[in-house]
């Protein structure tokens, strides 16, 4: 596309720089896509306009030309150098998009003007003055691409027949845009601009087009209505116009080769100006408010020197509005900068994206090659002699030589379904270049992502859109989480053998809580978490073990591995404890009996069998706290990046919700499981306590903590609550779920006892009598006594309430419980439902051949109540089982003060490295020079 044969209109640039006034002042791409409209010397000379050919357009171009340039032939002489190079003053010249739109407007250089015959063949220009003469459609003018808007008001107003004195003054031409309605054919305009009196109508006709859909036509309308109508914009957007044409002089930025002379920024302001003075809908202005919060806060680019200077032009020419507001003014300010930021890279061309600087204020960010050939270098006042070394990209920075880099593209494949090959990059002597953070001295490829280093101060990542991207050489490779040879005994970190073997044995002795590991020994490391819970003493040891093992994941490891990670470590859980409940199972009595075993378990058997349930119970209690806490981090990520924009997190949570329901799970049949065995020996232990008499000569009742001074009745019962305390203290056992333990024991207890006292009481062995039930209510006074030594005597007085009630109606004198009536005696028990209490009155040992008296009868209203009432308690209405929410064990983020998991951590850490030991050469694993044993 860009030929290297033509020396003369070769580029010498290495930025797509566009007028500023240009790209700016259209955010909303009121007119055409600006970036694909841009005018070129071609376009410019051009006779032949895309709009000729239809006939909604105001211009017919008469002759048709023998080099109709298409669009990509149009952009691509936008890219070549002017003829008159040496009249910029800037070093290397300037380029044709460089050069300011004001450049259209002054008389063409010698060497562009071509015959009359293509350059300056007059087309037809249709002007229409409703406003002049109404009902008038409009007329016609003749203009060339030299002919200004002031020239064609002066020639349209004759046509009119105006010919008031400096009538071009009074009326200006205005450039609209809109459509034209489908019902009616009435005409709809949608956006309206005022031509700047230097600015060439023609040119403008065939460089920007409208939008599809839309159609444009020129008007003469009155100066002062069509400036009322900017200043009543102004209003409503908030000075927008005004502060448009502050911010777009102030915006007027150099070429890559150096600044532009103040002469010629005052030369264009006027026409910068006319074309920023684009009427925006105040609708579409307010769509665009949205956008400010992205550079809110950022100030605006100048000092008070350049703001001093701009108020001066604008005095100058009369026609800034002042903004309504400080505060908006800067909104307007941060808009037109942002909407200035918003460039897409070129896609048909490789180019340079700059990462860092000298002066990024006056550097631009895109550095597009044009050439096959591109070189960086520094602005010189003498051009280059030789034409094919001119300068592409000027840096100025004091390190950068005249010339510095050049970089070559690849040559198109002849196949193009073969890859393309790679850039080559070439330093020139002495210049200080890094490739990839390498030094570079020769000629080496270039792949699209290598960053190229220029001098101290610029740095650049070259891209290519037609070649086929991978990763970046410079890009590190998935980093995978370094064992103890990496971290600890690494050789290439420079310490001595004593160093490292000094570094490796204070990580082993270390109480920081800290395991780390690679994901290749992660099963063996969790398996053998898993087997540590058969080891005496261990208690909090594997969900200690497994939290480091979820804090090393979610610092080390790919972000995935965590919930990978806590589904795994629940289903070793679940299985370990699946495995002991049915251990346990198949040592039953009831299994045993074909072998001879004794029908009844000890509790101290009872207490072994329970002890590895207890412990996962107590484990995973824990270890489903430290998930939970991981579980709050990825929500809080998901809340931030939302449900629907990122399906990754969303999974990971479910993953993590379906681990932590196993992990319920296996502490709800852990407790089950436990309170069976022990309420199931309990069951045989508790009638003692109804039959066995306190008073005996054996029982000390002076000792009540001593649970060898107990009565022989008790002394079973206490002896399992005494056995269960002491294996939740052994387990660790979170103090919640030990308060509901021991409150399914006290219930259980409860309701055995009071269901045996009330199937008892109506046969002939009643112990509904005062001296029985004195025995009955020493023995419990005695029970809870003991419970309320060791900590348990709020749960049992509140679980025990219905037997200690019916215990003390008993207990009543027979002379006062005679006297008592219904009534009163249902309020004084309220713990007794009606039908229990009838039970207890109705079958009480009142002496041979006495009855019931009649007050103890219940009202008639009550009676079919009672008798359809269950007397006895049920085992079904037990407490639930809640989950605690604080008080937990483990603290990872503190030193391991516990010498057991200080133990037991060590113990992982050398197992770990014996597995890391093993995965090294044979000739390697003497060289660390680490000996676990030391």
């Amino acid at each position: 596309m860009f030929s290297d044969e033509r020396k003369d209109g070769s580029p010498r640039f290495g930025k797509l720089h566009f007028p500023v006034g240009l790209w700016i002042n259209s955010p909303k791409k009121h007119f055409a896509k600006l970036g694909r409209r841009w005018p070129s010397v071609g376009s410019v000379k051009s006779t032949s306009s895309d709009t000729a050919s239809r006939g909604s357009e105001p211009v017919e171009m008469r002759p048709a030309t023998k080099n109709k340039a298409s669009r990509h032939k149009r952009l691509s002489t936008l890219f070549q150098r002017s003829g008159s190079a040496g009249s910029t003053g800037g070093g290397g010249g300037r380029w044709a998009s460089e050069k300011k739109l004001a450049d259209l407007i002054d008389p063409l250089p010698e060497d562009r003007v071509e015959p009359p015959s293509q350059g300056e063949v007059p087309g037809i220009l249709k002007i229409y003055g409703g406003d002049i003469s109404t009902g008038a459609n409009y007329k016609s003018v003749l203009a060339t691409v030299r002919s200004t808007a002031r020239q064609l008001v002066h020639e349209a107003l004759e046509r009119y027949g105006v010919a008031q004195p400096n009538a071009e003054d009074i009326y200006v031409l205005c450039d609209v845009v809109g459509n034209v309605h489908g019902t009616d054919g009435s005409w709809q305009a949608q956006y309206l601009r005022a031509v700047g009196d230097s600015e060439r109508p023609l040119v403008l006709q065939d460089v920007w087009k409208p939008k599809t859909g839309c159609t444009r036509r020129f008007e003469i309308r009155r100066r002062c209505d069509v400036e009322r109508m900017a200043e009543g914009e102004d209003d409503d957007g908030s000075g927008i116009n005004s502060q448009a044409r502050r911010q777009q002089s102030r915006r007027s930025r150099a070429a890559s080769g150096g600044h532009v002379a103040p002469k010629e920024r005052a030369d264009n302001l006027s026409l910068r100006r006319s074309i920023s003075e684009m009427n925006l809908s105040t609708k579409r202005r307010r769509e665009r408010k949205g956008v400010l919060s992205m550079a809110a806060g950022e100030p605006p680019e100048g000092g008070a020197a350049e703001e001093s200077r701009l108020k001066a032009a604008e005095g100058a020419e009369g026609t800034l509005a002042p903004p309504a507001s400080e505060a908006e003014a800067m909104d307007v300010a941060n808009l037109e900068q942002l909407s200035q930021c918003l460039i897409q890279p070129p896609t048909e061309h490789p180019y340079f994206l700059q990462l860092l600087g000298y002066n990024e204020k006056q550097e631009f960010v895109i550095h597009v090659m044009t050439r096959r050939r591109h070189i960086f270098g520094r602005p010189e006042r003498r051009p280059a002699p030789d034409q094919a070394n001119y300068v592409d990209t000027f840096l100025s920075a004091p390190d950068i030589l005249p010339r510095h880099c050049c970089v070559v593209s690849s040559v198109p494949p002849a196949d193009p379904s073969q890859p393309r090959g790679s850039a080559m990059v070439r330093p020139f002597r002495g210049a200080s270049i890094t490739h990839n953070g390498a030094p570079l001295h020769r000629q080496v490829e270039l792949a699209p992502g290598d960053l190229l280093g220029m001098g101290q101060h610029f740095l650049f990542m070259y891209k290519d859109p037609r070649a086929t991207v991978g990763p970046p050489a410079w890009l590190p490779k998935a980093w995978v989480s370094p064992g103890l040879v990496g971290a600890l005994a690494c050789q290439a970190c420079g310490r001595s053998l004593q160093e490292r073997q000094e570094a490796f044995r204070a990580y082993l002795k270390s109480r920081e809580p800290q395991l780390r590991y690679r994901p290749q020994e992660q099963e063996a490391l969790l398996a053998e978490i898993v087997r540590l819970q058969e080891a005496p003493s261990c208690r909090l040891g594997p969900a200690f073990l497994f939290g480091l093992c979820l804090e090393h994941a979610a610092r080390e490891l790919e972000p995935g591995h965590l919930p990978r990670l806590i589904a795994r470590i629940a289903q070793l859980v679940k299985e370990a404890v699946w495995e002991k409940i049915k251990e346990i199972g198949d040592r039953q009595p009831e299994n045993q009996q074909d072998k001879g075993e004794p029908g009844n378990l000890s509790v101290e058997e009872v207490a072994v069998d329970l002890r590895p349930l207890m412990l996962w119970m107590a484990n995973s209690m824990e270890l489903l706290n430290l998930v939970q806490k991981r579980v709050l981090d990825i929500e809080k990520d998901l809340d931030l990046e939302g449900t629907s924009h990122n399906a990754l997190l969303s999974s990971d949570l479910e993953t993590c919700d379906e681990a932590m329901a196993v992990l319920d799970e296996v502490i709800m049949s852990t407790f089950q499981q436990s309170v069976y065995y022990l309420t199931k020996t309990l069951y045989s232990a508790l009638p003692a306590l109804l039959d066995s008499n306190p008073f005996t000569a054996t029982a000390d009742l002076s000792h009540v903590p001593e649970l060898s001074s107990m009565p022989e009745g008790i002394r079973g019962t206490l002896a399992i609550y005494q056995a269960t305390l002491e294996l939740t203290r052994d387990c660790d056992l979170h103090p919640d779920l030990v308060s509901q333990t021991f409150g399914y024991l006290f219930f259980f207890s409860n309701a055995s006892l009071f269901n045996t006292l009330m199937e008892r009481g109506s046969s002939h062995q009643s112990l509904f009598q005062w001296a029985k039930a004195v025995q009955i209510r020493t023995n419990l006074d005695l029970v809870l006594d003991w419970l309320q030594g060791v900590g348990l005597g709020d749960i049992a007085t509140e679980f025990f309430r219905k037997l200690s009630t019916t215990a003390n109606l008993l207990c009543v004198p027979k002379t006062s419980l005679l006297q008592a009536s219904w009534s009163r005696l249902k309020n004084d028990y309220p713990a007794l439902s009606p039908a229990q209490l009838q039970h207890v009155l109705v079958n009480y040992q009142l002496g041979p051949g006495r009855v019931s008296p009649e007050c103890w009868s219940p009202p008639e209203k009550e009676r079919d109540e009672i008798a359809h009432s269950d007397i006895f308690e049920s085992f079904t209405d037990h407490p639930p089982l809640i989950l605690p929410c604080d008080g937990f064990r483990l603290r990872l983020s503190e030193p391991v003060s516990d010498d057991n998991l200080h133990r037991h951590l060590v113990r992982m850490r050398r197992f770990l490295w014996e597995l890391e030991r093993e995965s090294l050469p044979a000739n390697q694993r003497a060289v660390y020079g680490l000996d676990p044993s030391q």
